[in-house]
């Protein structure tokens, strides 16, 4: 009865239009004031202890360091590397994209961000070389999401926040992930290309493709130094953050120089703004999983799940649903912070991995960035593409249904996530 009428008042706060994090906390407050003797005294310390965690200290960082390089030249050479490398191909100029995206997503750790800095380069040149708007739009909007999945993720850390699972051992787990992902949008944007004889590029030749490769290593190095640098111990995720944003600064000011001195205060000014926004969501969401768990909701939903006999499989798939159908109208923050914790306990019961069924949750949140009403790079790509959300959502579809089956391969097959990490002896 508890857990209908919490989630009643969340519903009808969030159908009035009010922003998440808001309609979270009065939720809360809501609850706790008509149905509960918790004393407030307990909900003030809550809100304190809920953001204390070492590892949220990650978020700041990742996001400066995206901030820096979004603004910088990186996302540009990483463009003309990629078309160096794969340009010659059917599609050429949009696979450029999927890899540009993935390679930018490993070093930027936001969606959003990687479809701005790739798709603002990128989608012009595809139009002007004679590609349809609407398929790199589409190529754009789904290879942006990896930004989530390949490390480092800012998803990752909210979950790990929430769950109290390694961030170390889940950045590891999202890179054979993120690479099987890429390798099937690539596959779904060659497929097209060559089914409509799109343009193909002049093959770049070896010294094209060094000169490339040495305009933008400096970008690539710093996927080396933050995955190289949790692997051997020097530092932890949460460092590794601290220590990407200097050398993000670093080579965009010094090394680049497509940033100046004086763009400084103006990028540490965007990043505060998301990250208060992001910290106000975190400390909202635990105060909604303290009610939580203070009513039992977790553990009743495991029992009853339990008692039915629902095995791994269902839960499984009740989880996807679930997920996708929040994806409808939350953005992946929220969805993280509010579900991790009630379908988390359940999980464990059923002896799903913590690490696995982070990365089940990630890919969900993917699917969700993707797909109307909410899909967060979809308002991107429509700022960049200037098409409406309905064009928008027809393009993206034949990468979204590849996107959906790669969902049941992650969702039904745990070695592809726990491979890497237990060969590390991360878990």
């Amino acid at each position: 009865m508890n857990a209908a009428i919490i989630f009643m008042l969340l519903l009808v706060l969030m159908l009035t239009g009010m922003p998440i994090s808001i309609s979270l906390g009065l939720t809360v407050l809501s609850f706790l004031f008509m149905f509960t003797q918790v004393p407030l005294e307990s909900v003030a310390l809550k809100l304190f202890t809920g953001i204390e965690k070492f590892e949220i200290m990650a978020i700041p960082f990742f996001i400066l360091a995206g901030n820096f390089l979004t603004h910088g030249g990186v996302a540009k050479r990483m463009i003309k590397f990629a078309t160096a490398m794969v340009g010659h191909w059917y599609g050429g100029l949009g696979l450029a994209g999927v890899l540009a995206c993935a390679l930018f997503a490993a070093i930027s750790g936001s969606s959003p961000a990687t479809v701005v800095a790739i798709g603002s380069i990128l989608l012009p040149a595809m139009v002007k070389a004679g590609f349809p708007n609407k398929f790199g739009a589409g190529i754009i909007t789904t290879s942006g999401a990896l930004g989530i999945l390949i490390p480092p993720s800012i998803v990752m850390v909210m979950y790990s926040v929430a769950t109290n699972t390694s961030v170390g051992a889940l950045f590891m787990a999202g890179v054979m992930p993120g690479i099987a992902l890429a390798f099937i949008l690539g596959l779904v944007t060659w497929y097209r290309a060559k089914k409509f004889d799109y343009p193909r590029m002049t093959r770049a030749t070896f010294s094209q493709r060094l000169k490339a490769f040495r305009e933008s290593v400096w970008g690539l190095l710093l996927v080396v130094i933050v995955m190289g640098g949790i692997y051997t111990g020097m530092f932890t995720p949460t460092e590794a953050a601290a220590v990407s944003a200097v050398y993000a600064f670093f080579i965009a000011i010094f090394v680049y120089k497509d940033l100046g001195l004086k763009d400084v205060p103006r990028v540490l000014l965007n990043s505060a703004n998301m990250s208060a926004m992001l910290l106000y969501i975190i400390t909202n969401a635990m105060l909604f999983s303290f009610i939580m768990t203070n009513e039992n909701i977790p553990q009743a939903l495991a029992g009853w799940m339990l008692g039915h006999g629902l095995g791994m499989i269902a839960f499984l798939l009740a989880c996807n649903l679930l997920l996708l159908l929040a994806g409808n109208f939350m953005e992946p923050s929220s969805i993280v912070l509010i579900f991790a914790p009630i379908l988390f306990p359940v999980a464990m019961k059923l002896g799903i991995n913590p690490v696995h069924f982070g990365i089940i949750m990630v890919v969900n949140m993917e699917v969700g960035m993707c797909h109307p009403p909410v899909g967060l790079n979809l308002y991107v790509a429509s700022g960049i593409t200037k098409m409406g959300i309905t064009e928008l959502t027809i393009a993206v579809w034949p990468w979204l249904l590849a996107m959906l089956g790669f969902l049941v391969v992650v969702t039904y097959w745990p070695g592809l996530s726990l491979w890497l990490p237990q060969l590390l002896g991360m878990i």
